[in-house]
């Protein structure tokens, strides 16, 4: 059994995430000490790992959740665990895109300016005026 400190330590997951992640259901209310201390077992730590490795790819909680309701059926087709990964693919390239498109602006307006003074400067104004822009990059 482990404490929360030993759990946090052991899945490299701070105290507080670890308590948001039971209030969000992600894990599972643990048993209680004589002294009401939380006591994780080795279950607890596989979850919260499952979980910080989840968070690390950029699901989201409702992904989560979703994935450790599948966990708990082994013999079920993985079709919706396919699903889920697909979907966050799909999100990840479109924040690729996103980015792509925030660094050519970024690099047009910084090397635009040939002002001295912030007076005259291609940034600020280009900051202060979206229509400066060259393309839709929110």
């Amino acid at each position: 059994m482990y404490s929360i400190g030993e759990l946090s330590r052991r899945a490299e997951v701070k105290v507080p995430t670890i308590r948001y992640y039971e209030q969000m259901g992600l894990l599972e209310t643990p048993e209680r000490s004589g002294g009401n201390q939380r006591r994780y077992d080795e279950k607890g730590l596989e979850r919260l790992a499952f979980i910080r490795h989840a968070r690390e790819l950029g699901l989201p909680i409702e992904a989560i959740r979703e994935l450790i309701r599948l966990s708990a059926h082994p013999e079920r087709p993985c079709g919706d665990a396919d699903r889920i990964a697909r979907e966050q693919l799909q999100s990840v390239r479109r924040r690729i895109e996103q980015l792509k498109r925030l660094e050519s602006e970024l690099e047009r307006i910084s090397t635009g300016c040939t002002a001295n003074h912030i007076g005259d400067c291609y940034v600020i104004r280009a900051l202060a005026d979206h229509d400066l822009c060259a393309d839709e990059h929110g």
